[in-house]
């Protein structure tokens, strides 16, 4: 028997064995926030979802985009849309509205769903249905279905989209990432069984739920019926205070949402204050791991058990998952989080290996059926059978993996992909500015931040300042340079090309790799 893998298997079985439960604790003091909605309410409000899209004449296999932070009608949404065959677009609210314009156009998504704290920054977006966020405007999208009503039955394949997920590349536009039923089940699943997630646990949204669907930890924990609690941003004191109210056990974040922690439980330990969820809670961080040093605080200062884990929005995203083992129990703090601050081993059903170039490839039934309507980019992605994850790194004696370099013009910064392209083409466009080169350099925050190396055009002038401020102009804020150096020239090879290895090197000397990503 072959029953399809579908995302409806997790919401299915917690309103089956946990329909009483609260569900999804929302923001409070948000507009239309939804206070506190049960796995029966979660159920029936996405059927009502899928009734409304219906009415709309939205059909199957259509794209309904959402811009959003966390919210319930995110989640809602991760089952209303895809949950009854349409294709779920989420999109980073950070991003400005020519770039969020772009990504409606190219997915064709027909409905746009925007959360009114970005509403203004992009009122010149378009769609065919644009639906503000705000409890009124959307009552009729997100209310429970009737009684005895069903959206039309969807003939369940596990191969269709579940999502476009847009990620920034080698390219100045983003990529979308098409992910389907069977990748984004399977993915939760393995991710469910390596984190250890039960119907005991309390998950804290501190990741956004745009950034590859939230891991995929959102499915993951619906289907065991866990309480979820919504955090909109990253904000220190705040995720301890919900940790404290709540009883949360799991979260997911940055390595920014680590820093902002930590700097929020020395605060309260200033005041006299205890810190909340020793021996309880579990941080999953991906991105760009930490210093070893800020892993072994995670451990000693917080009480907290910290596990690592490497993927790509391309592999839904879980490849490698680095977990304390209990081989290394007798190990002080220090050595535990060395070996802690590695990428890790290959999780369930995945293979890793690395290429003579130094390439990591992967295969796994995470990996992502292809770039949305870019096939010559899927062929090139997927080359081989492997998939071409443009980091470069190797593999220790116990097939640990450690991310050693970025062949990818790509940019870590806060857990956001940069693509330096994107930022150098932004730069060229100042009169100003003859040659630039966008790379990213270690930041004990951020991970990494952007910094652009400029040659200025003859008899021209621009100060850093000026130019950061042209680029905030231009782009979402997190993608600007937060340095810019000016150079006489930018060494080049003999045909021409620059190679950022070398311009980064200086930046990154000392350290065993030339990227904070892992």
């Amino acid at each position: 028997m072959r029953v399809p893998l579908t995302i409806c298997d997790f919401l299915d079985r917690a309103v089956t064995v946990y329909g009483a439960r609260p569900a999804v604790v929302d923001e409070p003091g948000t507009a239309g926030s939804l206070g506190t909605v049960t796995y029966r309410d979660l159920d029936a409000r996405a059927r009502g979802m899928a009734l409304a899209l219906e009415r709309m004449g939205v059909g199957q296999g259509e794209r309904v985009a959402i811009v959003s932070p966390n919210a319930a009608r995110f989640m809602i949404s991760f089952f209303g849309v895809s949950g009854f065959g349409r294709v779920l677009v989420p999109v980073n609210y950070r991003l400005n509205s020519d770039e969020v314009q772009y990504i409606i156009d190219h997915s064709g998504a027909s409905v746009m769903l925007v959360d009114p704290e970005v509403d203004e920054a992009l009122r010149s977006v378009t769609a065919k249905e644009r639906i503000l966020l705000d409890g009124r405007a959307d009552e009729e999208l997100f209310g429970p279905a009737p009684a005895g009503r069903d959206p039309a039955e969807w003939e369940a394949d596990e191969d269709s989209s579940v999502s476009i997920n847009y990620t920034s590349g080698t390219t100045a536009r983003p990529k979308g990432v098409q992910l389907t039923h069977r990748n984004c089940w399977l993915n939760a699943t393995t991710f469910g069984w390596h984190t250890g997630v039960t119907d005991r646990d309390v998950f804290l949204h501190t990741l956004p739920m745009f950034h590859c669907n939230g891991w995929g930890m959102p499915y993951a924990v619906t289907a065991m019926g866990c309480l979820q609690v919504v955090q909109r941003k990253v904000d220190g004191e705040q995720i301890l205070g919900r940790i404290a109210d709540h009883g949360v056990t799991l979260m997911c974040g940055a390595p920014a949402v680590v820093t902002a922690i930590l700097d929020a439980a020395e605060t309260r330990r200033e005041r006299g204050e205890d810190v909340p969820g020793r021996d309880r809670v579990r941080i999953v961080v991906a991105g760009a791991p930490p210093p070893s040093r800020t892993i072994e605080r995670v451990g000693s200062e917080l009480g907290w058990e910290f596990i690592q884990i490497y993927g790509l929005t391309e592999t839904s995203p879980l490849l490698t998952i680095n977990r304390s083992r209990a081989e290394w129990d007798d190990l002080d703090g220090s050595e535990r989080a060395r070996h802690l601050s590695m990428a890790g081993a290959p999780a369930v059903g995945v293979r890793i290996r690395v290429d003579e170039e130094g390439e990591v490839l992967a295969r796994s039934n995470h990996v992502f059926e292809g770039y949305w309507n870019q096939p010559e980019e899927t062929a090139r992605a997927l080359d081989g059978g492997w998939f071409h994850t443009g980091d470069g790194g190797y593999l220790t004696d116990e097939d640990y993996l450690v991310i050693a370099d970025r062949k990818k013009d790509v940019i870590i910064t806060g857990g956001e992909n940069v693509s330096s392209i994107e930022v150098e083409d932004c730069l060229y466009q100042h009169p100003a500015v003859a040659e630039v080169a966008v790379i990213g350099v270690p930041h004990d925050k951020w991970g990494e931040t952007v910094k652009a190396l400029v040659v200025l055009r003859p008899g021209e002038a621009a100060t850093e300042a000026e130019l950061i401020e042209f680029a905030r102009g231009r782009m979402a804020h997190y993608k600007c340079p937060t340095s810019v150096e000016v150079r006489p020239s930018l060494v080049r090879t003999a045909t021409g090309k620059l190679q950022k290895f070398k311009l980064r090197s200086p930046y990154w000397e000392g350290r065993d790799r030339l990227v904070s990503g892992g």
